[in-house]
């Protein structure tokens, strides 16, 4: 009996830090979606929006997305707002607009916005609107409380233009069919998602090349800990002691402890941008004059209002990622009245980490109990996600599988090109998260 014929259809890797699309061929692959134009980065496209005022555009505020956002902030930082990571609040019932310029925007219509810039730089092959979108979603979504409900609605939102018929798939099963395309035998895999916002993990089976079902998925699971809790524990341990952590200030009379949300907020950087406001600043020049230490506060200040978020949170990306291939490294940062420059050496990025490692490994073992699949029966380990290439994380696995089952590659597409082609085949349901 003849297969139907394959489905044209997209998959689409919207994630905390960077968004892939693939595009299903029609021939039982899928290829990547290149971006055009002088600032592009191949087929990964920064999830990042930078807006500045100017009356030609709507409602008298411009916007750019991806790498070209970057470029326009850099440009002029202290004109612009920037924003990245907002896909870590699309759960998150406490967030509810964000105010760029005094227009409030919700986390739709930033995602819709990302996507509209995301369709005009790919040189012209997404001005169709497809059939079918297959839309990568994490297991388990970052925040604390995360509402699941919410986070569909806002999603859906979101991708009403983008595509006539929407799909949901966890993330880590689109790596697991892109992987499962290299196989050449029948075999158990795990594949391990370590993305910006969120580690998540699939067990599937895969039958031979040829079988009417290639591919079963047997459990999923996830943490809301990857790669930018990650840059939260350096930016505390190196940033926010010179920012007024575990300082003082004097009120009534007596001595309290600065409270720890400010911090949070410069610790997270979907939220550092969000401080650029009349209300925060106010207040914590209130506190600046209520501090034992105001200078270290005065530091905080500068550091929002010159727009610092983007220069310390890359120093910390270089950081992290010299780590991954060093034993020590330089962390060097100079802006708003903040310089740090310092030796770190992977042991203690390694210590400041372990709590969450020890998460993500109990996530990992959810996901072995849920598929009833022992350690010794998973054939191959497929690793994806920057966060995969820390050494830390890459020893995990190591011990518990052994480094001749452990297969890594594509860390930054393998998602958008399994969506696509579980986008292809005629029945997508088995799939559905």
């Amino acid at each position: 009996m003849a297969r139907e014929a394959a489905i044209p259809a997209l998959g689409l890797d919207f994630g905390t830090t960077n968004t892939v699309v693939a595009q299903a061929d029609g021939a039982g692959d899928a290829q990547l979606i290149e971006f055009a134009g002088d600032a592009a980065t191949g087929a990964v496209f920064r999830s990042a929006l930078c807006f500045w005022e100017d009356e030609a555009g709507w409602n008298g505020v411009a916007s750019e997305a991806g790498p070209w956002a970057i470029a326009e902030y850099l440009e002029a930082p202290l004109d612009s707002r920037f924003v990245q990571s907002f896909k870590t609040v699309a759960a998150s019932p406490l967030f509810e607009r964000a105010l760029i310029f005094n227009r409030p925007m919700r986390f739709e219509d930033l995602g819709r916005l990302l996507l509209q810039k995301l369709v005009r730089h790919a040189g012209g092959r997404l001005d169709a609107r497809p059939r079918r979108v297959v839309v990568g979603r994490p297991v388990e979504y970052a925040g604390a409380r995360p509402d699941e409900a919410l986070a569909r609605q806002r999603y859906d939102l979101m991708l009403r233009e983008f595509g006539a018929e929407v799909h949901y798939v966890y993330e880590p099963l689109g790596a697991a069919h892109s992987f499962a395309a290299r196989l050449t035998e029948p075999a158990t895999i795990l594949v391990a998602d370590f993305g910006g916002g969120t580690t998540d993990f699939s067990l599937v089976r895969v039958a031979e090349p040829g079988a009417a079902r290639r591919c079963v998925p047997l459990a999923s699971t996830g943490v809301g800990i990857a790669g930018d809790r990650f840059d939260q524990r350096i930016v505390s341990q190196l940033v926010l002691p010179l920012l007024g952590k575990g300082g003082q200030y004097r009120s009534f009379g007596k001595v309290l402890e600065i409270p720890g949300g400010y911090f949070n907020d410069v610790a997270d950087w979907s939220r550092l941008a969000m401080m650029r406001n009349r209300r925060t600043l106010e207040e914590l020049r209130r506190l600046q004059r209520d501090a034992l230490d105001p200078d270290a506060i005065g530091r905080m200040i500068a550091l929002i209002e010159e727009e610092q978020g983007f220069p310390l949170y890359d120093a910390v990306g270089r950081l992290k990622r010299a780590l991954s291939g060093a034993d020590h490294a330089e962390f060097a940062f100079d802006g708003g009245g903040v310089r740090i420059s310092a030796d770190v050496a992977r042991a203690d990025f390694e210590r400041w980490i372990a709590d969450d490692l020890a998460r993500i490994e109990a996530a990992l073992d959810a996901a072995l109990a849920r598929g009833g699949v022992e350690a010794a029966a998973v054939d191959r380990v497929f690793l994806t996600g920057g966060s995969s290439l820390i050494p830390a994380i890459r020893a995990i696995f190591d011990r518990r599988f052994g480094t001749e089952r452990i297969a890594t590659g594509g860390e930054l597409t393998s998602i958008a090109h399994g969506l696509a082609l579980i986008g292809a085949e005629p029945d997508i349901t088995p799939w559905e998260a």
